[in-house]
């Protein structure tokens, strides 16, 4: 057993912490993805804690060991002091209730030490150096009981727990509880990460995981500010190792989480991508989730998910849960103002200007002034960034791998939509809040959703008091 990692005082300033990314040597990934440019975008961005991905790559682990230095704390440091915490992704693949199971799971430890017994552990059951995101044929009770042997440090998280082919309560492969899912284990179980296509608002749905705590980190495959850091979560902890388990444990310090639009994530709706359907749930039970066009079964989405586990109605708030907000990074705002990819010249320029003067980029989406951003930018770019802000900016959902696509025109020019069909209409009361729905065909249906006001209320909470 590895000695617990002592505590420091509470730091002055809260922990954003990005606990899930990925390395060059995971499937997918930049190839030029390295800790200094990782460093280097996360400042950017405005990250001030970073996973580091991947431990358990035998090449990457050497890099990790080359370039960050322990000091007691559990908390690692490059040269220039920036935090990272050990962390990796595994894809265990099972069989379990005559049904093959995929789940991947966020493991984080304090140490290099317990670090190494871990990859010793998982050489003895399979390969690790083909890909940063190994596969096991270990059953997920199996593998929490393994790593609590090692060190009772270690936190093993549920990761993306909705995405329909490698999670906790997939559609494809996954478990209807997180008991089901983990047995006798299922004690050592503290936090969820809900992934890009849900948010915290569509998991209070559920009162089982009122028992857990919500997390959002940003699963990023490159270091480039929109996908590193578009999701996070927020901590009022000690900068420690143990301050942040003590809070993913308890929920004390566990300020806030920074969420992508559900709507934007490659999940959210149903749908079949080959045949450019897009159903929302009602839709997709009104075709027995079967694809008119190939016959081919649909891919049921996150939302749809959703609605097969609630027990409660949308728009329901736990007592004292941490408020959120859903947020859509700065190079797509300024990207959907200028008609650009979020990558090209002139958007980078911009978003140069205000990170400059800002000093990151969260301070520029959650709290810089708008008469401010104007004048060293543009009104259309302040514009659309108060809009993200205020939660105003109308998303068409992803849907079998499709991310879904901010309506950034619709929010410049609203008397000229992009959809025409577009039919705003108050539900009944079978189902509360305000949807927009648009059907662009006879054969598929997008829907994105306003949320309802005591979602909205959660979303306002906390986040300028740290900023």
């Amino acid at each position: 057993m590895s000695e617990p990692i002592p505590t420091r005082p509470m730091q002055s300033k809260p922990i954003i912490a990005d606990l899930h990314i990925h390395s060059r040597f995971s499937r997918g990934c930049s190839t030029d993805l390295t800790i200094p440019k990782l460093e280097t975008y996360a400042r950017l961005k405005g990250i001030s804690l970073l996973g580091t991905g991947d431990f358990t790559h035998p090449q990457w682990l050497g890099m990790l060991k080359e370039t960050l230095t322990e000091d007691k704390s559990g908390i690692l440091r490059t040269e220039s002091r920036f935090p990272f915490m050990l962390q990796t992704e595994l894809s265990l693949i099972y069989s379990q209730g005559g049904k093959g199971r995929r789940i991947h799971v966020v493991v984080l430890a304090p140490t290099f030490d317990v670090v190494d017994q871990i990859v010793e552990l998982l050489k003895k059951r399979g390969r690790l150096d083909y890909d940063g995101r190994p596969i096991f044929n270990i059953p997920c009770p199996e593998f929490v009981g393994l790593m609590k042997s090692i060190s009772e440090e270690i936190e093993i998280i549920p990761a993306h727990i909705w995405t329909p082919w490698f999670s906790l309560f997939g559609s494809k492969s996954g478990f209807d509880s997180v008991r089901e899912c983990f047995q006798d284990q299922t004690k050592h179980i503290h936090a969820l990460e809900t992934g890009l296509s849900s948010d915290p608002a569509m998991n209070w749905r559920i009162s089982e995981l009122d028992n857990y705590r919500l997390v959002s980190f940003s699963d990023s495959h490159s270091y480039w500010p929109w996908r590193l850091g578009r999701e996070a979560t927020i901590f009022k902890t000690p900068f420690t190792y143990q301050g942040i388990m003590h809070a993913l444990k308890t929920g004390e310090g566990l300020a806030e989480t920074l969420e992508f639009w559900p709507h934007e994530g490659k999940y959210h709706y149903d749908g079949h991508r080959a045949c450019g359907i897009v159903y929302a749930p009602k839709e997709s039970t009104r075709h027995n989730n079967i694809c008119p066009v190939c016959k081919k079964p649909l891919t049921i989405g996150v939302l749809h998910r959703v609605e097969e586990l609630a027990d409660r109605e949308e728009g329901f708030v736990p007592k004292d849960a941490p408020s959120f907000r859903n947020i859509i990074p700065l190079s797509e705002c300024i990207a959907g103002v200028l008609g650009a990819g979020v990558a090209t010249k002139k958007v980078w320029e911009k978003y140069h200007v205000l990170v400059k003067h800002f000093g990151n980029e969260l301070s520029v989406l959650l709290s810089a002034p708008e008469d401010e951003i104007a004048r060293i930018t543009s009104s259309a770019i302040a514009g659309i960034i108060i809009k993200n802000r205020n939660q105003e900016i109308e998303v068409s959902p992803g849907y079998d791998g499709v991310y879904g696509q901010p309506l950034f025109s619709d929010a410049l020019h609203p008397s000229k939509a992009s959809f025409p069909a577009i039919e705003r209409k108050q539900k009944s009361s079978s189902e509360p809040g305000l949807s927009l729905s648009v059907s662009s065909s006879a054969s598929s249906t997008t829907t994105a959703s306003t949320p309802a006001p005591s979602a909205q209320r959660a979303r306002q909470r906390g986040l300028d008091e740290f900023l």
